[in-house]
């Protein structure tokens, strides 16, 4: 029997994820449980992280089980990724190996892994998190590379409590591009997009011009989601009737694919629209809608702190979802 990984929700059932979520609210009920009583977790870390691993490290606990934090190149030797490769150089050890004695010793692996900034052809590939499920013996969840599937749940869980329903169908929802002084990973936008279409809410990416219009892979999921559950996908560049009416709005700031590994032509292109950030004024415009963000957020450049500070924000109530989702789906991994 093939071992079933958690990379991208949209390798998982519309049912599963169901399963997922009414898993996820059982857990924040109850914290404690003995689902992974006796097991043993590897974080995997090649990037920082504040939310993740401690969601996942308390989470892992929560449940009886035991998780051990790993960062190649730092406290673990630095891996090799590509086959025929002569590793004469700063990697000590192949992924062929890593994976396989890190399965025999642990009952689950979770990765995070960002893309090098370098070549889009290449990090689309996500060559990282699939290489770790190629050689893993054991589930192998995704913390991050160029999608992070764990927030999605969370954004939902918590858009699902603020509504007061798991049917999030006819919500116009607004994934909208911010300014950041750096170019960001698309991961949570391609995310954002995969989920809230999976839900079938009517979603508009909102961006400043075509150019940060998301990979065609994640705007491809999105369209096949909406032809299987309904609601709609536009992309817009307009701000006011972006946000007229919506119930949600999403923000993240995310690098223009077109300039991936080339940054210095479009620094003076983002520093246009600024005026993309979130405000009173903006969600003024929306059907009293709400706010969230996958944190960390820069406020007064992203958002204000009027936004952030306002009753209909639940960035933080999504940032605790993080830590019910996650449990729900070691849960579900161990027991499969």
């Amino acid at each position: 029997m093939s071992v079933k990984h958690f990379l991208n929700t949209q390798d998982w059932s519309r049912p599963e994820l169901d399963a997922l979520l009414d898993q996820a609210r059982a857990f924040k009920q109850t914290k404690l449980g003995d689902q992974l009583k006796g097991k043993a977790v590897a974080l995997v870390f090649f990037n920082p992280s504040m939310r993740t691993r401690t969601s996942f490290e308390l989470g892992t606990f929560q449940l009886g089980g035991h998780a051990v934090v790993l960062q190649p190149g730092k406290d673990a030797w630095p891996i090799e990724f590509d086959l025929g490769t002569v590793m004469d150089g700063d990697t000590e050890e192949h992924i062929a190996e890593v994976a396989k004695v890190l399965g025999r010793y642990a009952d689950i692996l979770a990765v995070r892994a960002f893309p090098k900034f370098v070549d889009w052809q290449i990090d689309r590939q996500d060559r990282v998190l699939a290489a770790f499920a190629k050689y893993s013996p054991v589930p192998v969840i995704n913390m991050e590379t160029i999608t992070h599937p764990c927030q999605e749940l969370a954004h939902i869980l918590a858009l699902q409590e603020h509504f007061g329903t798991t049917d999030l169908r006819g919500k116009k929802y607004v994934l909208t591009w911010t300014y950041h002084p750096k170019p960001l990973n698309t991961a949570v936008a391609n995310s954002a997009l995969t989920i809230a279409t999976r839900m079938g809410m009517d979603v508009t990416l909102l961006c400043p011009t075509p150019d940060y219009i998301l990979d065609e892979r994640y705007m491809g999921w999105a369209e096949a989601n909406v032809a299987e559950s309904g609601g709609s996908l536009q992309v817009s560049h307009d701000i006011a009737s972006a946000y007229a009416g919506a119930d949600v709005v999403y923000a993240k700031s995310w690098g223009a694919l077109p300039f991936f590994g080339n940054w210095a032509p479009e620094q003076p292109i983002r520093d246009q629209y600024k005026h993309f950030i979130v405000d009173e004024a903006k969600m003024a415009l929306t059907n009293n809608g709400v706010f969230s963000h996958c944190l960390p957020l820069r406020r007064n450049v992203k958002a204000t702190d009027g936004v952030m500070d306002s009753p209909q924000c639940i960035a933080i109530n999504e940032a605790e979802n993080r830590l019910h989702v996650q449990k729900a789906i070691m849960a579900a991994l161990a027991h499969q």
